[in-house]
């Protein structure tokens, strides 16, 4: 072991006693049910920003950097969608479902479709995150393994069990006082890289790269489809995303966690440029290792002294913790909290907290035994968990927020309809991460089945009950003649430019737009019949009182 690895190994370890001895401070703070799953609603804006800073701003970091490495600055367009999903978020979301007092969104389905639907949801949600934890540590992990020659599995254990000690203490407790510090550790990072990148290559260093490989600085050099798959990756996950909303819910008023959010987003502009730039730079100085997350390691120890190597590579580590931690207690909380009072409605809130404990044990375990099942394939994990997560509950979760007419029978249709299809789908692709089965990505293929079973279902099971109408006026009529011209759009797209659409990529996307556009207009085309009636008295009545007003 030479001296690089020896002090990237012992800032790991000091790094870990003080992320146990935060976790376990922690641990008074979390007496009640509320105080473990949403820190009893006490979070003041700083807290939510660090959550979520570490949550996704730490996790694009590392993806950033990996990809600026052979695409150059195209990369950071992964953080802009991420941006973009967090601003949505703050502007719309934080507001309403603060004042639901909303703790998950598969608990939000259960509320609405009842305990069937709730267990499949916390089910799914509880299995998949794990996966997202999963898929970062071993990006993470490959880094560490090519400069300390311990295994890629090691480190995934060593990751879950950390996360499973510090969060088993305090719950979101844990979370706030453990992302205080991952922000800390990201603070050193940011500094130490950016001494680093003057020494070398500096300023001159990008510009004869900008010589030589004019590519690295194209802005979709890392390919229009991946791009457009980021954004539309990001923008139906404002709906689906539990961890996020399980932190910024945690404030303690909606206005402090929508500031909180929107500061966040702010602090992610910082993480897009710094991981750019740093990996443009092992691209000048380390080139042709292959992987960004191995190159700098490779570049960092060129340049600086092996103590700095290990504090830098602390903040790698606090960004991969940052984001499993989130998604290891949300999953967990969906299992513990949700599912169980699924399957036993008379639990106390006591008996859901030992429960969410246990369901860290066993979430633990599955991310260990992911790790060694696919352990060469980060990407792998992605595509199973946002298929089958996404797949199943988007729909539903949509019902939720603006469809009354959907029914129980229809969610967990749509559910197992979802989950199935798109699991079908990825393996009918031969379970490979990046080519799909008639190239197209299987979480459209799932989120299509998802919607048309909600709508189909509800339609026959509540005929005679509804009536279809376009509204008089509102968001409504906009929503549903606007998905009128963008579906009619999207179809003559798909038909004149197949064959493009197909070859880059994205002809799911576009398939699962038209189903969108479908899906909206039902949503806002179809209304109650006692609700319409009621609707055409009050627009007929509002009529002959604007007759009966006097002019002048």
């Amino acid at each position: 072991m030479n001296s690089y690895a020896f002090w990237i190994l012992f800032m790991a370890v000091i790094y870990t006693v003080a992320l146990i001895v935060a976790g376990n401070v922690a641990k008074s703070k979390a007496a009640r049910g509320e105080d473990f799953w949403v820190g009893g609603r006490k979070f003041k804006p700083w807290m939510v920003a660090v959550c979520i800073t570490g949550l996704f701003s730490g996790s694009s970091y590392i993806a950033i950097l990996e990809l600026a490495y052979t695409t150059g600055i195209s990369a950071g367009w992964y953080g802009v969608a991420e941006l973009i999903h967090v601003v949505i978020i703050a502007l719309f979301f934080v507001v309403p479902f603060r004042k639901r007092l909303v703790i998950t969104v598969s608990g939000m389905i259960g509320d609405r479709y009842g305990r069937t639907a709730k267990a499949i949801a916390g089910a799914v949600t509880a299995f998949t995150f794990p996966m997202y934890a999963t898929a970062n540590a071993l990006a993470f992990a490959a880094a560490m393994s090519a400069f300390t020659g311990m295994s890629l599995s090691t480190w995934v254990i060593f990751s879950a069990l950390l996360l499973l000690i510090y969060l088993q203490a305090g719950g979101m407790w844990s979370v706030v006082f453990t992302q205080t510090a991952n922000t800390v550790a990201f603070t050193l990072m940011f500094v130490i890289g950016l001494v680093a990148f003057f020494i070398k290559p500096g300023l001159a260093g990008l510009s004869q790269l900008a010589a030589t490989k004019p590519a690295m600085f194209g802005l979709t050099t890392v390919g229009l489809q991946t791009i457009l798959a980021w954004f539309g990756t990001f923008l139906v996950n404002v709906f689906l995303a539990q961890a996020a909303f399980q932190m910024a819910l945690s404030c303690r008023t909606p206005e402090e966690g929508q500031k909180g959010l929107l500061w966040a987003a702010g602090f992610n502009i910082v993480f897009i440029v710094l991981g750019v730039l740093f990996g443009l730079a092992a691209a000048i100085v380390a080139p042709g290792v292959g992987r960004g997350l191995v190159a700098v390691p490779q570049y960092l120890a060129q340049v600086l002294p092996p103590p700095l190597v290990g504090i830098f590579f602390m903040g790698i580590w606090a960004c991969a913790l940052g984001w499993g931690a989130p998604c290891q207690f949300s999953g967990a909380t969906s299992l513990g909290r949700d599912v169980a009072s699924s399957l036993n409605p008379g639990l106390t809130d006591r008996q859901m907290v030992s429960y969410t404990k246990w369901s860290l044990v066993i979430l633990t375990g599955l991310m260990i035994v992911f790790g060694f099942l696919r352990t060469e394939q980060a990407a792998w994990w992605n595509v199973l968990a946002w298929t089958a997560r996404n797949g199943a509950t988007f729909a539903p979760i949509i019902g939720v927020l603006f469809w009354p007419l959907a029914t129980r029978k229809a969610a967990v249709s749509a559910l197992v309809a979802g989950f199935v299809s798109g699991v079908a789908w990825y393996h009918l692709g031969g379970w490979h991460p990046a080519k799909f089965y008639l190239n197209i990505h299987p979480v459209w293929i799932g989120m299509i089945f998802n919607v048309s079973a909600l709508a189909l279902v509800t339609l026959v099971e509540k005929a005679g009950s509804y009536r279809w109408a376009i509204p008089e006026r509102g968001v409504a009529r906009s929503v549903g003649l606007g998905a009128i011209v963008a579906g009619l759009a999207l179809i003559i797209l798909a038909v004149n430019q197949f064959k493009w659409l197909y070859t880059k990529g994205v002809f799911g996307m576009v398939l699962f737009l038209i189903f969108i556009a479908a899906f909206c207009m039902v949503i806002t085309f179809t209304r109650e019949a006692e609700e319409t009636g009621l609707a055409m008295e009050k627009d007929r009545f509002q009529g002959i009182r604007a007759q009966e007003k006097p002019v002048g």
